[in-house]
């Protein structure tokens, strides 16, 4: 099975945001290579969430290209055997922790946002991860800063869809 095929999978198993995951799934039907970033019409991305649920935080990074405070993620790879995988790897490369897990049930939510050219779209796949109790972070070079947030403070730092992604994560956790 490709990446792509799993992508079809993944977002056809995944039950909210119809529209959003339509928006997806046709994306995919129309370009066999939708899923990295030479896609001039766009690409999939796929990102996770990283959260500590013992200490009530998440760690974001703030992204040295655009300067928010985002979660982990980036594009996906050849090497990559799934998207969720791709969120693993991402989160993992990008936050320094080993020893991260996926929340269960598949994608959080879906973000769709633009992007300068020569691409026009992200089409972000978000899954959550957690953090093991004993988690250090280690900034990597694709970041300005790391730092942890308490829940309530992410409002104040992020934009709207790392809220969302949060609110998700935080209902699938109670």
């Amino acid at each position: 099975m490709t990446l792509h095929d799993d992508a079809v999978l993944v977002l056809k198993g995944y039950g909210d945001q119809p529209e959003l995951r339509d928006v997806y799934l046709d994306h995919l039907a129309r370009h066999q290579d939708g899923m990295y970033k030479p896609c001039g019409a766009g690409h999939l991305t796929s990102s996770a969430l990283v959260i500590d649920p013992s200490r009530g935080r998440v760690l974001l990074t703030l992204h040295k290209k655009l300067g928010m405070w985002l979660q982990m993620g980036g594009h996906c790879e050849p090497g990559d055997p799934t998207v969720e995988a791709a969120a693993l790897r991402e989160a993992t490369e990008e936050s320094g922790i080993a020893g991260l897990g996926l929340l269960p049930g598949g994608p959080v939510r879906l973000d769709r946002h633009p992007i300068p050219a020569p691409c026009h779209w992200h089409l972000d796949v978000q899954y959550a991860a957690l953090a093991p109790a004993d988690a250090v972070a280690e900034i990597s070079d694709e970041s300005l800063d790391l730092r942890w947030f308490a829940y309530d403070e992410v409002a104040s730092v992020a934009d709207a869809s790392v809220v969302e992604l949060l609110k998700g994560t935080l209902a699938r956790l109670a």
